[in-house]
């Protein structure tokens, strides 16, 4: 996944014969693109909500936001949508 701030270079015009400077400069400037296409940026992700404390084993329940809160919801959140067989989905 490339980060979303990648663009795509402008390449030099090649010259009519071979230049080592050009091809340094050429592979130099592609090897730059690449390297921000493979750095996936900052890793954003959003904390889950404690809603109870199950009395009988202790353990937290967590809530989960549902389709209806994709309007508040980040790129990249999950959520449980209830309307299309209750899987996890991520918000694209």
């Amino acid at each position: 996944m490339s980060s979303p701030n990648s663009i795509a270079p402008r390449l030099p015009a090649s010259p009519v014969e071979y230049d080592q400077r050009f091809m340094d400069e050429f592979i130099r400037i592609l090897r730059l693109y690449f390297a921000q296409l493979d750095n996936i940026g900052p890793i954003q992700g959003t904390t889950l909500n404690l809603s109870t404390i199950n009395q009988t084993t202790g353990a937290a329940v967590i809530a989960i936001p549902t389709q209806a809160s994709l309007a508040t919801l980040r790129t990249g959140d999950v959520y449980y949508d209830t309307t299309a067989g209750n899987v996890l989905k991520i918000k694209t």
